[in-house]
């Protein structure tokens, strides 16, 4: 077996990638392919799905009041997306500008938070943004800075501000990868050559860190995007996203077909995301 092996290297380049084509076929692609089918189907009398093909789950995607869900919640993705680039670029151009041994310890102060389940750090953000109850409020209120509570609990706001927070480090992570490889002699050259602090980082900075903004922007979007424990959470249950629509399809509808055609949809959005991604990053790779 081993000499057959060394005769045919394709082959065993086959087998070392066996187990990973398995574990992508069975985990990722096969379940891909049930949500679009399912997608295509009805809905049971008493849930589930009948193996009738039809159009009509994707007629009732385009409804108002869904449709209108999916692009409100594309601009709290978006919006959540450049709020975390604005907090996470500096920051990251900080911790890559430190000496090297004082690098790992702030990227490390940066994840320790992170280690803790996303769950149990929202219901943390709850506490604090209640409206009668909450510490921000409460503490405000006994100062005599506010005479009554700041809506800051149930809405938008706070979908995004935890939004925020739980993904940030998928913002700074990588720009500070893209920044701790470049070259701060090109900085110095700029500046030998009459080039000030803005100009610098427009022309050379800003440029050779976009593949890390793209990387970053992309790991933040797309999970912001089917996001459904914040909104679930934070908004309330006044403001929901599409995530929420596609939970209460499967979990308290029973329409499966119809949130497996709203997956489809978001799915479908966030491969063109992807697809732009690599795009980009080959683009930035070639110049």
């Amino acid at each position: 077996m081993r000499e057959k092996l060394q005769r045919f290297p394709a082959l065993r380049a086959w087998l070392l990638l066996l187990p990973a084509t398995f574990w992508l076929i069975v985990f990722f692609m096969a379940p891909l392919v049930i949500v679009l089918v399912y997608s295509f189907l009805e809905r049971g009398t008493y849930g589930g799905v009948v193996w009738n093909f039809t159009f009509e789950n994707f007629q009732r995607v385009f409804d108002m009041l869904y449709f209108s869900t999916f692009l409100r919640s594309i601009y709290i993705a978006l919006l959540t997306t450049i709020i975390t680039l604005l907090i996470g670029y500096p920051l990251a151009y900080f911790i890559a500008t430190r000496p090297p041994e004082r690098r790992y310890t702030l990227v490390l102060a940066l994840m320790i938070p992170f280690w803790t389940n996303f769950l149990i750090r929202t219901y943390a953000w709850l506490t604090l943004l209640r409206t009668n109850t909450g510490l921000i409020n409460t503490m405000l209120m006994s100062w005599g800075i506010i005479h009554e509570p700041l809506p800051l609990f149930g809405n938008d706001f706070a979908i995004v501000l935890g939004l925020v927070y739980g993904w940030l480090p998928d913002m700074v992570l990588p720009i500070y990868a893209a920044l701790d490889r470049l070259d701060f002699g090109l900085t110095e050259a700029a500046g030998d050559l009459y080039a000030s602090g803005f100009p610098t980082f427009r022309r050379v900075i800003w440029p050779l860190s976009i593949p890390g903004v793209v990387a970053g922007a992309m790991l933040v979007f797309i999970p912001s995007l089917g996001a459904f424990v914040a909104p679930a959470i934070l908004g309330g249950g006044k403001s929901l996203m599409i995530g929420n629509i596609i939970s209460n399809q499967f979990l308290a509808a029973h329409d499966w077909p119809f949130g497996a055609a709203l997956s489809t949809l978001m799915m479908t959005f966030m491969l063109a995301g992807t697809l732009i991604y690599f795009r980009a990053a080959k683009r930035g790779d070639a110049q």
